[in-house]
């Protein structure tokens, strides 16, 4: 009967957790949890980005399929290309409807700034979706669009054109990272994606395509 007891006593005091063990185990676990946080945060930081780039990508393709069509009118067009054409700043006013030309104050005649209207609710500054594209044209014998021009593009958040926000642009800062470690910059004051291309049209002959691109230092140079 004794022995009983004391096997009973044993089994016992064998069962559950004692206070000290759970609380080395919620220890261990906040460990666990703390060491792989940045990277999660990280991750998700990472994929909003490569998301808003892409959207940004897809922006400037439908402003330059309509600048080509003749849906878009042409950005000014500049015979100098030095200095480069400063970052947008002032106050922006878009439609409320659908993709459409903005305008700025005070009003700039260097370039043209198109709002890509992402999700169909119209063009705010408070939409991290919609998309603010800073066009302007480059040729060096003439300013007429017939002719033919190379088309510079940025592409910024609509959201990035706030009070107190001062937007960036090469050579200052290439385009958005998906963080800001060590640049000391806000990831809204750059633009998402820089990026140019060539335009021309059924005006455009191959004598203004030849004279724009031909290397006019080199007597020698011929299309």
């Amino acid at each position: 009967m004794i022995h009983h007891k004391q096997q009973q006593l044993s089994l016992s005091s064998q069962l559950g957790f004692t206070i000290i063990e759970s609380l080395i185990a919620i220890i261990v676990v906040a460990i666990l949890l703390a060491a792989i946080a940045p990277v999660i945060v990280l991750s998700v930081g990472t994929r909003v980005q490569a998301k808003r780039v892409e959207l940004a990508t897809d922006a400037a393709k439908t402003y330059i399929d309509g600048v080509r069509s003749a849906k878009i009118v042409a950005p000014p067009i500049s015979k100098k290309n030095d200095p480069p054409i400063p970052a947008p700043s002032g106050t922006l006013s878009c439609p409320t409807t659908g993709s459409a030309i903005c305008s700025i104050s005070p009003a700039s005649t260097l370039f043209q700034l198109y709002c890509v209207d992402a999700d169909t609710g119209g063009c705010t500054q408070n939409n991290s979706k919609d998309m603010i594209i800073q066009a302007f044209g480059y040729n060096a014998n003439s300013t007429d669009a017939d002719d033919g021009y190379r088309l510079g593009l940025r592409v910024y958040r609509a959201d990035a054109f706030q009070s107190g926000v001062t937007l960036k642009a090469s050579p200052d800062i290439k385009q958005q990272r998906s963080f800001t470690s060590g640049s000391g910059l806000s990831p809204i004051q750059a633009p998402l994606l820089e990026t140019s291309t060539e335009i021309s049209n059924k005006s455009t002959t191959f004598s203004d395509f030849c004279d724009r691109l031909k290397n006019k230092d080199n007597s020698q140079s011929q299309c």
